[in-house]
């Protein structure tokens, strides 16, 4: 992420993150307070003399535990910069470092929800939710929401159906977030909405074309007869096994179609976000799918062999926000949507970031190109 910041040198920084704290958060959490602090005192993070830090710690509480965190970094020389207040109804301005953790249901300064239980009834205790942040820099406004959204519990019951059952609450739990953002209660401003989607490919139609000349075979438990694992062979070159699906398998014989050529071949199957084209935008995707990535330090080009492979982490925006970026009128290219760390293990999941410079004042008749601001 650093070199990332050195390389745009961003005024305004957004970093979201999801299931902060890792896997074992009850163990693991009492490091990011300590994590955190030396974060905003280093010496790579000196030029922001400004910050606002939101962590949901509070893991007792499973009526609101979220496990996001979100950041906002701000660059001495970015002036007038102020974050609204949900409650005053009104924007105070950014100054010093603030940390707000544990319980942030009691933080105005923010919006944060945890989806119904009934949205994901397989799981007994999700974390999944959002937290929303307003932000106004040189008279122009705009949301910020962190979005974790619910995953697929088992590759063979996505496979059943096209699109899955898990696409289908995801996008209840996604349109639930928009419908909120856009209410009555607040003035409407453009929005950013990024973070983990767990958006996977359709499941059912890559199987379909990876598996087009191969016949299939059907594994039943021997108590239950419930399918519990299915083998695609070859018609013939001696039958050689392509791939291996369980609940938590997708044994694919060959990695290379997911990373050659950026996986472009495959963008085909991502169809979640086309139900939402009317209401959010997304820049064209030229990165690897950014899940399931091995987590052994040694292999950071390597996907696992849990699921097939997926854009999960995403950064969209309204309509209204696309049009707050400001696209060049040289050849020097100003927007980059990306991956961090190709290379090198970044945990399951390979960040994403989105760079771009925006209108000063935009909505007026004139607009000047203000600083660069990246949102991760």
């Amino acid at each position: 992420m650093i070199a990332v910041v050195h390389a745009h040198k961003p005024h305004f920084m957004a970093l979201h993150c999801q299931e902060f704290g890792g896997k074992n958060y009850e163990a693991s959490m009492s490091h990011v307070d300590k994590f955190v602090k030396e974060l905003l005192s280093s010496d790579a993070m000196k030029d922001y003399n400004r910050a606002r830090v939101y962590l949901d710690e509070n893991y007792k509480s499973q009526e609101h535990f979220t496990a996001l965190g979100s950041f906002y970094f701000l660059h001495e020389s970015l002036k007038n910069i102020y974050q609204f207040d949900f409650k005053a109804k009104k924007y105070k301005k950014v100054t010093g470092k603030e940390i707000y953790s544990d319980t942030l249901e009691s933080t105005p300064m923010l919006e944060k929800e945890k989806f119904p239980q009934d949205y994901f009834p397989e799981c007994k205790w999700s974390r999944k939710g959002f937290i929303r942040t307003r932000w106004c820099i040189t008279d122009c406004a705009f949301d910020l929401v962190n979005i974790h959204l619910f995953h697929d519990a088992s590759n063979l019951i996505a496979w059943e159906t096209s699109p899955s059952v898990y696409s289908g609450i995801r996008h209840k739990a996604l349109g639930y977030v928009l419908d909120r953002i856009i209410d009555q209660r607040f003035e409407k401003v453009s929005y950013f909405v990024f973070g983990d989607f767990n958006f996977r490919l359709d499941a059912k139609a890559v199987v379909e074309t990876l598996c087009a000349k191969a016949t299939m075979q059907t594994v039943r438990a021997a108590d239950t007869n419930e399918v519990v694992k299915l083998i695609f062979r070859e018609s013939d070159n001696d039958r050689k096994v392509m791939l291996q699906l369980e609940k938590k398998l997708f044994d694919y014989f060959n990695q290379d179609v997911f990373r050659d050529n950026n996986g472009t071949a495959l963008l085909e199957f991502d169809r979640e976000l086309s139900v939402f084209k009317d209401r959010l935008y997304e820049l064209d995707i030229s990165f690897p799918p950014s899940y399931p990535y091995s987590e052994d330090s040694s292999q950071g080009k390597q996907y696992m062999n849990t699921r097939c492979p997926a854009w999960c982490d995403r950064i969209l925006m309204s309509h209204s926000a696309k049009e707050l970026i400001l696209k060049s009128e040289n050849d020097e290219k100003i927007v980059i949507y990306d991956h961090i760390g190709p290379n090198v293990c970044m945990g399951d999941h390979k960040p994403v970031f989105l760079s771009f410079r925006i209108a000063a004042g935009a909505g007026k008749p004139i607009a000047n190109v203000h600083k660069c601001c990246v949102v991760q």
